[in-house]
């Protein structure tokens, strides 16, 4: 298993850094629902933000004249509409993208609609990444505003993740980097030298696609845990999580086959099989030796949750009997794993791959 010693989380930044500058990027697709806590967050944050460009790919629920709103509240804010979307490419990466050819800034950062920034986000954000001399970082959220049921499956979905990638790290390996599109910050000479967002077109999983082919390029890039930075409110259910999230909780678009066979078997060992065993060995009986590895597998587990919990705003009940959902969250890695996605965020993409 990989690491599973956890860095602080990154602290804000409420003195203003003004030798730099940055560009926030906000790609969007009917999204009236998340935004305004979004553009509010972002409208609060002093320098180095000197411009938040929504690139908009034609929603039709109300997100371009709530931008407008803010505009006018926050000159820095402006609305832009990308381009018709090209062949093999991700509405998403073709967004952030065209905002690219259009931001001025030093940094760009990529915010999701879904995050709402605390004071000194962004201030803190390039400070982590200066302080650790990274390129390209991405951050770790906390996560908010959820269901019981939600909070009951999501941190077994994480945890799919944190065993195999391990925990956010300045340095992680470059196979092994896990990212995050909800706050996503690189060096705008960076994107420029190494083809932007170009190389994650077809990505579901493009934050975690670009930052594993920057890293392999030579780029330093690192993920840290930004808890105290912003909180994210992603889906609306648990159902739409295990649609939305476990289409790309698998990671097939960053790595190779033999390696998701490897961490399929795994996930399975140390995550899937020991709950119904060690409920098997109650009624069937097994071998004292297979049920002590299953038992210090579940007790793993358990210490894992207690380690993640500030990443949850609440916890409750759900979050504490989240384990028992492991092995549904194992099953849905593998029916991601052989299913590929035909479509995302309302968009659909059957001749991506």
């Amino acid at each position: 298993m990989p690491g599973i010693r956890r860095s602080p989380p990154v602290r804000p930044r409420l003195e203003p850094i003004t030798d730099t500058s940055v560009s926030v990027l906000v790609p969007t697709l009917n999204e009236a629902g998340r935004l305004a806590p979004c553009l509010a967050g972002l409208s609060r944050q002093g320098a180095p933000l000197t411009e938040i460009i929504v690139v908009d790919s034609g929603s039709t629920d109300g997100t371009q004249a709530l931008v407008r709103d803010a505009a006018e509240r926050d000159s820095r804010v402006r609305l832009e509409q990308d381009p018709p979307l090209p062949a093999g490419w991700i509405g998403k990466v073709w967004a952030l993208e065209h905002g690219l050819s259009l931001a001025k800034g030093d940094w760009i950062l990529g915010v999701d609609a879904d995050t709402e920034a605390n004071d000194g986000m962004v201030a803190g954000v390039v400070a982590a990444a200066r302080e650790h001399g990274l390129a390209l970082v991405s951050f770790a959220p906390q996560f908010a505003g959820q269901t019981s049921w939600e909070r009951w499956l999501q941190p077994s979905l994480l945890v799919t993740l944190l065993y195999r990638t391990g925990v956010p790290s300045p340095a992680p390996p470059t196979t092994r980097l896990l990212a995050n599109g909800q706050c996503f910050l690189v060096r705008r000479e960076t994107l420029q030298a190494h083809g932007g967002y170009q190389p994650a077109r077809a990505s579901f999983a493009d934050d975690v696609f670009l930052a594993r082919h920057y890293a392999a390029a030579g780029v330093r890039c690192g993920f840290l845990d930004g808890r105290r930075l912003f909180r994210v409110r992603s889906y609306r259910s648990a159902g739409e999580m295990w649609r939305e999230w476990g289409r790309s909780v698998d990671l097939a678009d960053t790595s190779a086959p033999s390696r998701q066979l490897l961490d399929l078997v795994f996930l399975l060992l140390v995550q899937g099989l020991p709950l119904p065993l060690i409920a098997a060995s109650a009624v069937i009986g097994l071998p004292l030796p297979l049920v002590v590895v299953n038992i210090a597998a579940l007790f793993l587990r358990l210490i894992v949750l207690v380690a993640i919990r500030g990443s949850y705003e609440k916890r409750g009940g759900g979050y504490a009997l989240s384990w028992i959902a492991d092995p549904l969250a194992v099953f849905r890695v593998v029916l991601s794993t052989f299913r590929r996605p035909v479509a995302w965020r309302g968009r659909a993409y059957r001749e991506i791959g």
